[in-house]
């Protein structure tokens, strides 16, 4: 049995500029709605094109990656496959780059903060269930592909090791970035 996870393409929406903290609400939404705007490499469709069954997230830009990597039929998509749901303020005239405040967020995740997102506990409990699932797919199905994404991918990742999946301690970080695990008995 095996396993691979692969993260999405580039998004469309770019995540630059300045945000007040009332805005960020409408940057994630806006980047969740985003589709893909390149395509994969023909080694990494290459290395895909055997899978028997493909999961993914509910967002745009997983489901695109799947039809640019040549799926045409999806097993599954789903909440459960989402990226890990960055926690953030709803109001605030505070106001500095996306790229501090994406920093500044999930590290206030990983103490805790939660509100209007996943704290670092949420987010590996959920990848846990997920991982759970995705080696029940893979003992029907023998192969399985997950599109999804970086932080989420990663955790599954973790999950899967210590069920005795073998594989790369990271799934791969930049966008088309996979990591394929394999079952070890032992």
């Amino acid at each position: 049995m095996e396993i691979t996870l692969i993260r999405h393409g580039e998004p469309e929406y770019e995540l630059k500029g300045r945000a007040k903290a009332k805005e960020i609400s409408d940057v994630i939404n806006n980047y969740d709605l985003s589709g893909i705007k390149d395509k994969p490499s023909v080694t990494v469709i290459e290395s895909v094109s055997n899978i028997r069954a493909v999961v993914c997230s509910d967002l745009r830009r997983s489901l695109d990656s799947a039809s640019a990597l040549g799926f045409e039929v999806i097993h599954d998509s789903k909440p459960l496959f989402r990226e890990v749901s960055t926690p953030h303020f709803k109001s605030g005239e505070f106001s500095m780059s996306i790229d501090n405040w994406a920093v500044f967020l999930r590290v206030s995740s990983l103490f805790g903060f939660s509100r209007n997102g996943e704290s670092l506990l949420m987010a590996r409990r959920r990848a846990k269930k997920a991982a759970l699932e995705l080696v029940q797919l893979a003992k029907d199905e023998k192969s399985v592909l997950l599109v999804g994404h970086g932080f989420i991918n990663y955790f599954i990742a973790k999950e899967l090791l210590k069920m005795n999946w073998v594989g790369p301690s990271k799934p791969g970080g930049g966008y088309w970035g996979y990591g394929t695990y394999k079952y070890d008995a032992i």
